[in-house]
């Protein structure tokens, strides 16, 4: 004897309504059986339920077989019944479990069978299936068992950008759970546009200052020069512009969805910037955001200086800031997660405990653990398990939230 669990596997399919799974384990409950395990799907009003039993060599399986059979019968559903051991199921399958979250807008078939194929070629296995929204893209969680983290994120990587999909990979269970701090990179990021752009519109410089921005956020100038030869184009601009920018910046689709959503869940949120604080204190108030950090602009006589005043918030600003938040907060740092879209971002990203690339260029996308190519914030949140139908029920017992308050989100 090998000492292994007789195994028994009862499937049934067909036509969802209230009782089926109580009636399955009444049945159940007349034999001396263990529930080893339990799966349960609802697609489109079809019930797919797995129940995995373990028994001794004393039980009649025949008799447990005929009770689920008359169960399938009464409910005019399918039944599969299929016995094993328990020594049956690989090693490999109980242990590191990974989420594989897939983002598409649209999500073809052909991208889900390139992901379950190249899953399938790393000798790992799909235990689980499900959607968590459909809009504005739609996200399908997968949980595999068996895989090389590493090994299948490459893998997956390589798929995703063949697929035109975004695709996260990430350890399951507690690691996953805990991220409690998010650190988010503000222009282009929390907000639309760049607001040094903004202001060097109203100065008459936009072309010069989007000719430094650009090259400074592909990495090819260094940040903080860059910064200071763009700020002394808006000198002589009078302090009613930035005013006027701060009262027309535009957040990001999904912004307040997201800030929202994760701080009803406890989490701490920063915003850090190499943009100015004149902007970025204003929507830390408005959000409800706990921490800021970002660059200063001088203004004497109610006119910018072209000079900043305090310390640089540039690339390595940020993971500073990233590391202070998170003491302030008590997080250690693999519980945070930092977002951005630029090389600015990048020490950040690669810092945190989950980096992801926003709309991101090239070099922070392959930088970063994933990336969201989507023009939706809130995406971020299915990345962290939380499904669409969670935020809407959130905001439906939330009687201070009133849809659509506030600046427009989408």
């Amino acid at each position: 004897m090998d000492g292994s669990q007789r195994t028994l596997l009862i499937t049934l399919t067909g036509r969802d309504r209230p009782g089926v799974t109580s009636r399955l384990f009444g049945t159940l409950a007349a034999f001396p059986l263990t529930v080893s395990d339990v799966e349960q799907v609802v697609i489109r009003g079809q019930l797919v339920l797995g129940v995995l039993v373990s028994y001794g060599s004393g039980t009649d399986v025949g008799q447990v077989w005929t009770a689920a059979e008359k169960v399938a019968a009464d409910l005019d559903m399918e039944i599969e019944l299929s016995t094993g051991r328990d020594k049956d199921v690989p090693l490999a399958r109980r242990r590191g479990r990974l989420h594989v979250t897939v983002l598409g807008s649209p999500l073809r078939p052909a991208a889900m069978a390139g992901i379950a194929g190249r899953i399938a070629v790393g000798g790992a296995n799909i235990d689980r299936i499900q959607r968590l929204s459909h809009y504005p893209v739609t996200c399908i969680e997968l949980e595999v068992s068996g895989a090389d983290p590493e090994a299948l994120r490459a893998a997956l990587a390589i798929e995703a950008v063949e697929q035109q999909v975004d695709v996260a990979v990430q350890r399951a269970g507690l690691h996953r759970k805990a991220k409690r701090l998010i650190v988010m990179d503000v222009d282009s990021t929390l907000i639309q546009g760049e607001v040094i752009e903004l202001l060097a519109e109203r100065s008459g410089q936009i072309g010069k200052v989007a000719a430094i921005t650009e090259a400074a956020m592909r990495g090819e100038l260094d940040f903080e020069g860059s910064l200071r030869e763009r700020v002394a184009l808006l000198a002589g601009l009078d302090t009613a512009a930035i005013d006027d920018v701060r009262d027309r910046v535009q957040l990001a689709a999904g912004a307040r969805t997201l800030v929202r959503t994760l701080k009803r869940l406890d989490y701490k949120f920063a915003i850090v910037s190499g943009g100015f604080t004149q902007v970025t204190d204003g929507l830390a108030a408005e959000l409800g955001i706990d921490y800021s950090a970002a660059n200063t602009l001088e203004i004497i006589d109610g006119r910018l200086t072209g000079r900043l005043v305090g310390p640089i918030i540039d690339r390595a600003g940020k993971a500073a800031a990233l590391e202070r938040f998170a003491h302030e907060a008590g997080v250690p740092i693999s519980q945070t997660v930092a977002i951005g879209d630029g090389a600015n971002d990048l020490d950040m990203i690669q810092a945190a405990g989950l980096g992801v690339a926003y709309n991101a260029k090239p070099v922070v996308r392959r930088a970063a653990d994933t990336a969201v190519s989507v023009p939706y914030l809130d995406a971020i949140l299915f990345l962290l398990g939380i499904s669409r139908d969670e935020v809407e029920a959130a905001d439906a017992e939330d009687p201070t939230f009133a849809e659509g308050s506030g600046r427009t989100e989408r």
